[in-house]
């Protein structure tokens, strides 16, 4: 089989304090990708690497003929719907590939999107304001409140000073991400409850076991949420018991969340492999904050933090066995 992963490379990594090196958060470094190369050619007869940049198109249009499948593991460059750019082409040029297409990736990367799609099929969201502007006159919810830029990932611009608590701040932060990530913002709930990932590959899908952060062990002078800080720096520091995996929860708890996550993969068309993140509010009632298509997956060689994999590894599926089964499945799909 002769396969071409397409990825993206981050050169800076993310600072909290320079929303300019956020830009490239959900890209993967050097490292990351040397590693996942060596593992498809351990699986694939010919590995075709191919940056995801302006030059992606005329790559792959020379290569068309060779390549059996596209593995997809690009975000895109510029524009806010630069995830769908690389399946896009690929539709174009009839290449088959892994994940989903380019509407449902152009949707998930917009959180404020994702949601209204979730909400008109039932599935829990919170409430949200969106704004183009410092004009806040459209804020309607209840402090505290988190505010976010609407198209990032990787937790791009969501540090601690997202978690706002005045109408004040709450303009300063807005400005603030607006300028630096040239985008709207949102603002929805603060909620502290528990936080779970949930990991989900096939046709339809079968849920990994559940990932549920250990908020009680981060110092204190962080907050009990996903952040910058905790993602790219806390995360990466090897703190093993941090991230639970299976989650300590009731099968009934594990089957309503299972329920939402089944919901959110129909709603959005996901196709192969995501990863859903949810958050609880103070009675334990779970909520999507969003959907990864396609998902963080960095070898265990680069990172023993990355969720998918972490989830696949305690289902007892190691990286490449891994790789091998999302490639089936994407295979298994085209030939219906």
């Amino acid at each position: 089989m002769n396969i071409a992963f397409l990825y993206n490379v981050r050169r800076h990594y993310p600072d909290p304090k320079d929303s300019r090196s956020q830009l490239e958060a959900d890209f993967d470094d050097p490292k990351t990708i040397k590693v996942m190369i060596s593992h498809f050619k351990s699986i694939a007869s010919n590995v075709y690497p191919i940056e995801a940049d302006e030059k992606a198109y005329l790559k792959l249009y020379r290569l068309k003929n060779k390549i059996d499948l596209v593995f997809n593991y690009a975000e895109g460059i510029f524009g806010k719907d630069r995830e769908a750019q690389i399946p896009a082409m690929l539709e174009m040029l009839k290449i088959p590939y892994t994940g989903s297409s380019p509407l449902t990736c152009a949707i998930v990367l917009n959180k404020v999107r994702t949601k209204e799609v979730l909400k008109n099929y039932h599935v829990p969201v919170l409430d949200q304001c969106v704004f183009e502007n410092t004009d806040l006159s459209n804020f309607n919810l209840k402090f505290p409140v988190i505010v976010k830029p609407v198209s990032e990932g990787s937790s791009a611009g969501i540090t601690k000073k997202s978690v706002i608590n005045n109408i004040a701040d709450l303009k300063k932060q807005v400005n603030y991400l607006i300028k630096s990530f040239n985008e709207p913002a949102m603002a929805e709930p603060f909620l502290t409850g528990r936080e779970f990932s949930i990991a989900m590959i096939g046709n339809p899908p079968v849920i990994l076991p559940i990932i549920e952060p250990n908020h009680k062990l981060l110092p204190k002078n962080y907050l009990p949420f996903d952040s910058l800080e905790v993602k790219w720096y806390f995360e990466e520091e090897g703190h093993a018991d941090y991230l639970v995996c299976p989650a300590d929860i009731s099968n009934q708890f594990k089957r309503k969340i299972e329920k939402i996550c089944l919901a959110s993969w129909k709603a959005l068309n996901i196709f192969d492999y995501c990863r859903v993140d949810i958050k609880c509010d103070d009675k334990n009632n779970p909520y999507v904050l969003e959907v990864n298509s396609p998902p963080g997956m960095i070898p265990p060689e680069a990172s023993m933090a990355s969720y998918f994999p972490l989830a696949a590894r305690t289902a007892g599926i190691d990286y490449k066995n891994l790789l091998k089964e999302i490639i089936e499945t994407a295979l298994k799909r085209y030939k219906k």
